[in-house]
């Protein structure tokens, strides 16, 4: 077996160039996680585990090659080794923006290029960018995150955090994380999100359908759940372009207090909880929304939706147009790796001519 330092001077040698502070710092993270990874089978055997951990983690592999044969997902040794953490979360992501622009702070990493977030295996050192960049006079957010995918650079096992979630959530998961091993767009965060969203979406209807037949309880819940990301997605990607115009039409030339324009700021940031409740919220099947807009947040908390969430009908125009089959669909979409800006020539595809169909 190569050693930790041997596999992490490997890495550190293939992440030359910016950030490389905190690539050393995921890297030998990751890699020290990877030293106590074990097989399945051999977890599965020892009886540490409960039924119901036993149960998710056979629920996973089924999962994992649905993925390959049915989603057309190339395969991957993902998710064949298992590591208990012994904590809720693998990772805290840090998100950053500007105050009186909806512009992300972008951290630059190789393989990945840009990205508005950036991520901690301690929370503690998330807070301390957080803090960082506040001073920066950046508004923050910071949350913990269960799953994360080296993108097939390193193999990726199975995380006791995931566990943690409901059946269909882990499936989601699942695929979502392996979307990304299949196709990575460098510099294209925001798509490169948006289509694992978008295929795990669709990927875990099919997957309960085929499962558990038309009838199943849990096929009902996908399918709410799926119901309301669409909806949420045509919500919050109005409410972006209203409040990227505000910004861009507030006249900073009143002579102001700042504490009277940051009221003002948090007064329009309100305005999308109050549309949220009035317009969205009776309409919602699940109660995956309902929470977020009950609490203050800042631009940095909306970046999460706007990297993820945004415009995906979008994406649902473009699967339509290929026959609705996702092995098509991922197929075209890998023509989007020749672009400079993929989501922008998916805007295009979407509202233009049909596409033609991938052999």
């Amino acid at each position: 077996m190569v050693s930790l330092a041997l596999r992490l001077i490997l890495v550190v040698t293939l992440f030359t160039g910016c950030q490389i502070g905190h690539v050393i710092y995921v890297s030998y993270s990751h890699l020290s996680m990877l030293n106590s990874a074990r097989p399945i089978e051999d977890v599965l055997k020892e009886g540490k585990l409960t039924e119901e951990q036993k149960r998710k983690i056979l629920l996973t592999q089924e999962v994992k090659e649905f993925a390959y044969d049915k989603l057309g997902i190339k395969k991957s040794k993902n998710y064949s080794e298992y590591v208990d953490l012994g904590r809720q979360f693998v990772v805290y992501n840090v998100n950053a923006s500007e105050k009186w622009k909806f512009e992300p702070y972008l951290w630059n990493f190789p393989v990945i290029g840009k990205a508005p977030y950036i991520g901690f295996f301690s929370e503690e050192k998330a807070l301390e960018e957080s803090r960082a960049m506040q001073k920066k006079n950046y508004d923050t957010s910071v949350g913990g995150v269960s799953a994360y995918s080296t993108l097939g650079n390193l193999t990726d096992p199975l995380l006791s955090s995931m566990l943690n979630y409901s059946d269909y959530q882990l499936s989601n998961t699942i695929i979502h994380e392996l979307v990304h091993t299949h196709l990575f767009i460098k510099d294209n965060i925001n798509f490169n999100e948006r289509l694992a969203v978008f295929v795990a979406n669709k990927g875990t209807e099919m997957f309960y359908l085929q499962k558990e037949g038309a009838g199943s309880a849990t096929l009902k819940k996908v399918r709410d759940e799926n119901s309301d990301d669409e909806l949420f997605s045509k919500f919050i990607s109005g409410e972006i372009t209203a409040l990227k115009k505000w910004y861009s039409d507030f006249d900073h030339s009143k002579n102001l207090p700042p504490e009277e324009k940051e009221k003002l700021r948090e007064e329009r940031l309100h305005q999308i909880a109050v549309n949220f409740d009035a317009q969205l919220k009776p309409k919602l099947k699940t109660r995956s929304y309902k929470g977020f807009f009950s609490k203050k947040f800042n631009n940095a908390d909306l970046i999460g939706f706007n990297t993820y969430m945004k415009n995906l009908d979008d994406f649902e125009k473009v699967y339509q147009q290929v026959g609705a089959n996702i092995p098509a669909f991922l197929k075209k979409c890998e023509e989007l790796t020749k672009v400079d800006d993929a989501e922008a020539e998916l805007h295009k595809w979407a509202t233009t001519a049909a596409p033609t169909p991938s052999p």
